[in-house]
């Protein structure tokens, strides 16, 4: 046994947490492939590990069904290292084929449908539509143990149109029937939600600071916080009218509980990405706290508070108007700012006797005079240009795609500069080293603290300024605002902060 595998054993007996998903473990004696975390104890002359659950797959072997390792978070291994195979892999995982053909699909990463077959073949072991179809079976596995929704739902959303066919496929992946896997009571369902599904993360996770964050920056009628019963709520349009998701915390199994009232079978997929993206369940804490021990400050702050996120976004172009309109004023104005743009232009619904809204798209904004928004002309003109790109396609807020080109598209745009730019590729890009060094919290602390470089933190920048607002917020911001303070501008202020 080579040193290697020891420290992959010791890791494997330790059930840490901390390893879901960074490696994987097949036992030769049963031909089953484990997360780090199963109960499962097996000899160390009869475990196999691999740092991808395909390749596991690929090998032979077959998912377990007790841990089940489609469930834990993702990490870099995943995604080969190919940068074409690695957006594309990226892609399907937050919002699928969207029913392209393999042509349409291969023609946004600029190759054609065979080279990119053979890229996924020789990295992963399979095409694009049957990785995809491996996520979906995924999915409905997770459905089919985690709620109490009919299977022939499942079957549709997991893409079938014929329940034998599903079934079938379902057997070759996990050696079981649906059928086989439904056990009445299996979960402890909300009496009011329809299903409640488990999103896995790495500890650890500090859930209040997050909640926190958002609760600052909420869109009314869109979201809801309680800061009570630390929960994070959610309205979202369905064929069927307006679904509901209510999200909390369970720190034992590390993981977030997603109840859903009301959604679209077809649509559950792009929730859960959704929510894995706006709560950053895919970060590597102690990757990230390691890159922060090259600094005094992030090492002290990262203890002090550990288990920090980079929160994302549910919509890329609804934050960055939420960003746009936050330039130069306080939280609590840009949160009135936002709640006027819902206002007028979102489409108002109702749920259990409130009002709820679902947030305007760009087409809408395209074509919007703004004249009730109470802000200055030039913000308003920002605005409209920006969503007139995006709705004609000129702009994409796709984060799989050469982040530096979006913010130079962006920079190109009457109003916005590099506080906006930066920031945007943080929340709707989800790039963990965008850093908004002009910003005013951000400026006060690397004027107190000289030595302080934010390159030593890099490619995690993005964390480091979380750190940083969360613990110097109340020392740099000025009453009447926070860290958009309008007080304080910067020599380029006719184009942006």
């Amino acid at each position: 046994m080579n040193d290697s595998h020891d420290q992959y054993y010791a890791a494997m007996l330790a059930r840490d947490y901390r390893f879901d998903g960074k490696f994987f473990v097949a036992v030769k004696t049963t031909g089953i492939y484990c997360r780090p975390i199963c109960p499962a104890r097996p000899k160390k002359e009869n475990v196999q590990f691999f740092p991808t659950w395909l390749a596991a797959e690929k090998a032979g072997y077959r998912p377990c069904l007790r841990c089940r390792p489609e469930a834990a978070p993702l990490s870099p291994a995943w995604y080969g290292r190919s940068a074409v195979v690695q957006r594309a892999l990226r892609t399907i995982i937050d919002n699928g084929l969207k029913d392209l053909s393999e042509t349409q699909f291969a023609d946004n990463f600029g190759v054609s449908a065979r080279h990119l077959r053979r890229l996924f073949a020789q990295e992963i072991g399979k095409t694009p539509r049957q990785f995809f179809q491996d996520q979906r079976l995924n999915l409905a596995r997770n459905m089919i143990v985690e709620t109490k929704l009919p299977i022939t739902e499942v079957a549709f959303e997991a893409g079938f149109r014929s329940l034998r066919r599903f079934n079938d496929a379902f057997k070759k992946r996990f050696s079981k029937t649906p059928s086989d896997l439904r056990t009445i009571g299996s979960s402890d369902i909300n009496k009011h939600s329809i299903t409640c599904l488990k999103l896995s993360y790495r500890p650890p996770f500090d859930w209040k600071s997050v909640l926190a964050y958002l609760k600052r920056h909420l869109i009314s009628h869109i979201e809801e916080i309680d800061s009570n019963t630390y929960t994070y709520v959610r309205y979202f349009p369905t064929e069927k009218g307006m679904g509901r998701v209510l999200v909390e915390n369970d720190p034992d199994a590390s993981c977030l509980l997603a109840h859903f009232d009301v959604f679209d079978c077809g649509q559950l997929y792009g929730l859960l990405q959704n929510l894995r993206r706006l709560f950053d369940l895919d970060a590597d804490p102690l990757i990230i706290a390691s890159q922060f021990k090259n600094s005094d400050l992030f090492n002290y702050l990262h203890q002090r508070s550990p288990g920090g996120r980079a929160p994302g976004c549910w919509d890329g172009f609804e934050m960055a108007v939420v960003i746009i309109l936050g330039q130069l004023v306080s939280n609590e104005q840009a949160c009135g700012l936002v709640r006027h743009i819902v206002f007028q232009y979102g489409e108002a619904r109702e749920w259990e006797g409130k009002r709820v809204f679902i947030f305007p798209r760009a087409e809408r904004l395209a074509e919007a005079a703004f004249d009730k928004i109470p802000t200055t002309k030039k913000r308003k003109e920002t605005l409209r240009i920006f969503s007139q790109q995006v709705a004609a396609g000129k702009i994409s807020l796709n984060p799989h795609q050469d982040i530096q080109n979006v913010k130079t598209q962006l920079l190109t745009i009457p109003g916005i500069g590099p506080w906006t730019a930066e920031y945007i590729g943080m929340r709707c890009l989800s790039d963990p080293d965008s850093c908004p060094t002009t910003d005013l919290i951000l400026k006060g602390v690397h004027e107190s603290e000289p030595d302080l470089e934010l390159q030593r933190v890099s490619p995690w920048r993005a964390y480091a300024s979380y750190l940083l607002w969360d613990a110097y917020a109340g020392q740099f911001s000025r009453k009447k605002g926070g860290n958009q303070d309008a007080a304080l501008l910067e020599k380029n202020t006719v184009k942006d902060r």
